[in-house]
């Protein structure tokens, strides 16, 4: 491939992400607003769903890169929402874990799997090395997206 034709590609490449990254944004707000919830609470709350069990606040901050204190005030917003709830570690009654609850959780993916019913039938006609070969890019662009939010942050200028 010539250096034109490369040239051609990237800048395609580069449109076709941004529209992307924009059209998942605003999808995101269509779904946040159908819930009743702040887009980054909604995303806080599909990370905490990932998570496995609960986490403490400090966890939801790393997880969202926001401060303590922003990371607090989001926990307060889904518990006033009903999405989590704050809970004594049996382990060490000092920390306080953050835990989905079931049955919003449960709402959450109803709302998710209705909307996205659709999203594995655009994989269908793709072999496994093509789907691998996207697991890969998103495995980087996540990555590479933490690397420059922190990199945003520490910048402050």
């Amino acid at each position: 491939m010539t250096g034109d034709a490369r040239a051609r590609l990237f800048e395609e490449l580069s449109a076709v992400s941004r529209r992307y990254m924009a059209s998942y944004a605003l999808f995101n707000q269509a779904v946040a607003d159908r819930l009743g919830l702040h887009p980054t609470d909604l995303q806080c709350l599909n990370l905490l769903t990932l998570e496995g069990g609960p986490v403490t606040t400090g966890r939801i901050a790393e997880l969202t890169g926001l401060t303590t204190g922003s990371a607090t005030r989001l926990v307060d917003r889904l518990e006033r929402a009903g999405y989590v709830v704050r809970e004594r570690d049996a382990g060490d009654r000092r920390r306080v874990l953050v835990a989905t609850v079931p049955e919003k959780s449960a709402e959450f993916g109803r709302v998710w799997e209705r909307l996205s019913g659709g999203w594995s039938a655009l994989f269908d006609d793709l072999d496994d090395a093509e789907l691998a070969l996207i697991i890969g890019h998103m495995r980087r662009t996540v990555e590479f997206s933490g690397e420059q939010i922190a990199r945003l942050r520490a910048d402050k200028a």
